[in-house]
């Protein structure tokens, strides 16, 4: 399987790099960043790319794909909805379509988040455009796509937030959330399982357009 991957350097992009570079059925993990990781391995192909509302330049690199697992994201604190939206939503968009039009047998898994609203009505903001941004995926020619919804998230692995507001949350909560999986183990999930769910439905379907916390620890 040729997994194409967006968002590789943040927390949930770390733990899904992870598990697709140890399924012996990932031969090939293209990984799209804007500035270059430094990590290294024989299956990872990474390509910095600067401007993710036009993808035209790499059309090469983006054909021939089994799988894109869409990671990319930025906290809505402190920005305009314009702000947020660009990234949210038209980045996401101008991937989406490309990849749409060069491979429409993909499984594109898109990373949401709990609470989003597709009636794109809602007081909130950053729910409103992740809701918006569902609906528009779902209406793409792909094979499968799907809408991951994770909750709270605990990082493995070394998986780590890049929005030092998140590091210090589970600097302070970190040693809790074992428990909390074990007493509550739908009320979180975790990058090793987000990662996994999204490597099932790439290669089986999902069993629904959106997956909440409690769906994606059962597959």
């Amino acid at each position: 399987m040729r997994v194409l991957l967006f968002g590789a350097t943040g927390m949930i992009g770390q733990g899904v790099l992870r598990e697709c570079l140890q399924d012996p059925e990932v031969t090939r993990v293209l990984s799209i960043v804007r500035n270059g990781s430094g990590e290294a391995h024989a299956k990872l192909e990474e390509v910095v790319h600067g401007d993710f509302t036009n993808f035209t330049v790499l059309e090469g690199h983006l054909a021939g794909l089994d799988a894109c697992f869409f990671c990319l994201g930025i906290s809505a604190a402190g920005l305009d909805e314009p702000s947020y939206a660009r990234v949210t939503f038209d980045f996401t968009l101008a991937a989406a379509r490309t990849l749409a039009r060069l491979n429409p047998a993909m499984a594109f898994i898109y990373v949401s988040g709990q609470g989003s609203d597709r009636t794109e009505r809602g007081r909130t903001m950053w729910a409103r455009v992740k809701g918006r941004t569902e609906n528009a995926l779902l209406q793409l020619p792909f094979r499968t796509v799907c809408a991951f919804r994770p909750g709270a998230i605990q990082p493995l692995h070394g998986a780590r937030s890049r929005t030092r507001l998140y590091r210090i949350a589970y600097a302070l909560l970190g040693p809790f959330l074992p428990l909390l999986k074990r007493v509550a183990p739908d009320a979180l999930t975790t990058t090793e399982q987000i990662g996994r769910a999204m490597l099932r439905v790439a290669r089986e379907g999902a069993p629904g357009p959106v997956l909440e916390t409690r769906d994606i620890n059962r597959l």
